[in-house]
């Protein structure tokens, strides 16, 4: 499946929306103690809002795509097998239900859903969707980067332009580098105008998609996050590679991926951060 229909991907939004009504929207701010669990960290959480949201667009899904591998993010917590089988998926629906949610467990309305489409190893589509404000970020491949508002009315995105690197405002979880790196990059970091980190994929796409910040550096590959965002980046015109200077797939879980203005822009922001 290499394009997806107007119609097709109308229909995914509504699933979103859908799913956000029924499970998401009616927990926030009324998640109780019982309702948030732990997995790998005291700080990596799900809520009852993940579990019910992934399994409301995995059946969803499963209509539409019904040939499709459909990999959650909580599926793959209970059997990270699912991730092979995904790497060699002709055909692969990715969901996020909730990011953010550390945010979401906390009353910060700083959190998403992610949803890419995969055919052939390349993502063809992506969106992500903001439950509180009831808008969207997407792309299908060769077809631009768009803010689509709750109302409806479409805007095209485009990434920040080229400037210096001290005016360059940027993400970096810098808590997320081994600790023999972190003194070193925090040392870097001085560089740029500002460095920041949201806790939520989907808003830092939201910023270097739509020119707000310049740059992002992700430390981890987890496809969810990132499949459908580097495509809006990429269809917004910003530019992406993992810091060895290899293309991104979204197969991909080691690396670290610095998304960028251009390619002059990503080049300097990697020379500053390899600076010894």
């Amino acid at each position: 499946m290499r394009e997806i229909s107007d119609a097709l991907f109308s229909a995914l939004m509504e699933d979103m929306r859908a799913a956000a009504g029924a499970e998401i929207l009616p927990r926030f701010l009324g998640v109780v103690a019982e309702g948030i669990r732990t997995k790998t960290a005291p700080d990596d959480l799900v809520t009852d809002a993940d579990l019910g949201a992934e399994r409301w667009l995995g059946e969803a899904f499963s209509a539409r795509f019904r040939e499709a591998l459909l990999v959650g993010e909580e599926a793959v917590s209970a059997d990270p097998a699912l991730l092979a089988r995904f790497a060699d998926a002709d055909l692969a629906v990715l969901i996020d239900p909730v990011d953010g949610t550390w945010n979401f467990a906390h009353g910060v309305p700083l959190f998403g859903m992610i949803v890419a489409i995969v055919s052939g190893g390349e993502t063809v589509a992506g969106l992500i969707h903001y439950p509180v404000t009831g808008d969207f970020l997407a792309a299908r491949k060769g077809l631009g980067a768009w803010h689509i508002a709750r109302d409806g009315a479409q805007t095209r995105l485009a990434a920040a332009p080229p400037s210096p690197v001290g005016e360059m405002h940027g993400f970096v979880p810098l808590h997320m580098f081994p600790s023999e790196d972190q003194p070193a990059y925090a040392r870097h970091l001085l560089r740029f105008a500002r460095t920041t980190t949201w806790r939520c994929s989907a808003y830092e796409y939201r910023a270097v998609a739509t020119g707000a910040m310049s740059f992002s550096l992700n430390v981890e590959l987890k496809p969810w996050d990132h499949a459908a965002g580097v495509l809006i980046h990429r269809e917004a015109g910003g530019y992406g590679a993992l810091l060895s200077g290899e293309a991104y797939r979204p197969a991909m879980t080691k690396g670290r991926l610095l998304l960028a203005p251009d390619a002059e822009s990503w080049e300097a922001i990697r020379r500053v951060l390899a600076e010894g």
